[in-house]
């Protein structure tokens, strides 16, 4: 998994196979509960879409069942959602997920704990209130595990950052663009300043 660089703000995430290997390209600028849900929606396609791709129609509602489904189990929806069409008691219901306002809502609505008429007048609420924007009593945002291990690893072996981007054919800058939000990258002192030394040491290359 990566991080979108500034320039596609605009977009959520993409995800693709290159066999044998998964990648997805995330958004890190939105709300921890966006990002989740939009990882478990790529994850959708990568499970349901790797032969015919994700072009058909159908394809992103079928993504968007899939991660709704994935993130909000309908067992524990039924078992767990709180009942009456409240938007307080929504927003407060949502840290057992850790899912936006809206997608909680949506899912409830889906599984038949929300009338149409109160799923609607939830939605103006939602949007009067700015959650879709801006989503009340925000989740930390996750990390990479599997980055940080490696990152970890290679410091310990004495691997600058810029000798990985050197290596992969790619400036630093955009090493840390593509890895910012998805793990800590903060280093000692004196370890950054022998990046540096070896960013200068660097041949440069026409790519």
């Amino acid at each position: 998994m990566f991080s979108l660089v500034e320039e596609c703000r605009e977009l959520d995430a993409f995800s693709f196979w290159l066999e044998p290997t998964s990648y997805v390209f995330l958004n890190t600028m939105k709300s921890a509960e966006h990002s989740r849900m939009d990882t478990a929606h790529e994850l959708g396609h990568l499970m349901l879409h790797w032969r015919e791709g994700t072009r058909r129609r159908e394809a992103e509602r079928e993504a968007d069942l899939f991660a709704s489904a994935f993130l909000m189990p309908r067992g524990s929806i039924l078992a767990e959602a709180p009942r009456g069409g409240r938007l307080a008691d929504i927003v407060e219901a949502k840290k057992v997920w850790n899912v936006s306002t809206a997608a909680l809502t949506y899912r409830m609505h889906k599984l038949g704990l929300l009338s149409e008429w109160q799923y609607r007048t939830l939605f103006v609420e939602i949007s009067r209130s700015g959650f879709r924007i801006n989503e009340p009593d925000g989740s930390p945002p996750e990390s990479s595990q599997a980055l940080a291990k490696v990152f970890e690893s290679l410091r310990a072996e004495g691997i600058p950052r810029g000798q990985v981007a050197d290596e992969l054919n790619i400036k630093p800058e955009e090493l840390d663009k593509m890895i910012f939000g998805l793990v800590i990258t903060s280093l000692p002192a004196s370890q950054v300043a022998q990046e540096n030394v070896n960013r200068e040491k660097t041949n440069l290359r026409l790519l």
